[in-house]
């Protein structure tokens, strides 16, 4: 059963760059993406396997769902279908201390 959060899948979308190979220096930036799916998860079966707007989050799949909810605000990035992971991190902050 994945993490969901408000009962929808998410995935996260990090940012790293590459500065050596041997020896490997990585540097992962502090902010990125939480991609929300655009339906509630249901356990897949028979009906709800197909329905790609559960089990994805991939913007260019999503973006075609009526219930796709674009954030215009950054100023508000915890809602819409993507979350800055700052975002995120609060909201698990705030599951986890209830």
């Amino acid at each position: 059963r994945p993490l969901l959060i408000d009962g929808y899948k998410f995935d996260l979308r990090l940012y790293v760059g590459v500065s050596a190979f041997e020896p490997l220096r990585a540097y992962v930036y502090e902010e990125g993406l939480a991609r929300f799916s655009t339906e509630p998860y249901v356990k897949p079966d028979g009906a709800s396997l197909h329905n790609q707007f559960v089990h994805l989050t991939n913007y260019s799949i999503n973006k075609h769902s009526s219930r796709f909810v674009a954030n215009t605000d950054a100023e508000q990035d915890d809602c819409g279908n993507k979350w800055s992971l700052g975002a995120l991190r609060r909201c698990l902050v705030r599951h986890t201390n209830h």
